[in-house]
């Protein structure tokens, strides 16, 4: 695989989607791993900011939960997704939960965390909301650590979307 438009999933609603739905000559995405009772929870309100600041602009948000860190996403897709909605308003493109490490991760996390290694090239999600920004040709522009806010990134967001 080449770009993340090489990729499928399935969406909170148990759609398949090829995310080359995804693609456009204006089209930036952001890819987050997220979590409904993690201490960066809260950073769904920022993610829906980004979304509401820049869709128009041409920025995707795309959320996969994941249980693999402390079991912070216990819930069915339903659960998740009714959850974000009530709690922070996510109105950005949800996915069903997937895994991110190990034996059964995504293939779409298998290519992120190889094409944009963490600290120390460790090619390890090491926590919930690791963020990934692709580029208008679908390629790995950066990967963002849990503590990186959604906020912090709007200089890099603003720069891929006016390549």
């Amino acid at each position: 695989m080449s770009t993340v438009y090489d990729f499928e999933a399935e969406q909170i609603n148990g759609k398949s989607v090829k995310l080359r739905k995804f693609r456009g000559k204006d089209k930036v995405l952001l890819i987050v791993n997220t979590a409904s009772a993690c201490g960066f929870t809260p950073q769904f309100s920022g993610l829906e900011e980004l979304h509401q600041t820049y869709r128009k602009k041409g920025l995707v948000v795309l959320g996969f939960p994941c249980n693999q860190f402390a079991a912070q996403d216990a819930g069915s897709n339903d659960e998740i997704a009714e959850f974000c909605q009530l709690n922070y308003g996510v109105s950005f493109p949800m996915m069903a939960k997937i895994d991110v490490n190990g034996e059964h991760a995504h293939p779409l996390y298998q290519w992120l965390a190889q094409e944009a290694p963490g600290l120390l090239g460790s090619k390890l999600i090491k926590w919930n909301f690791t963020k990934f920004l692709i580029g208008k040709d679908g390629a790995v522009l950066k990967r963002y650590a849990p503590t990186d806010t959604p906020a912090s990134m709007a200089t890099d967001i603003e720069a891929a979307l006016a390549a």
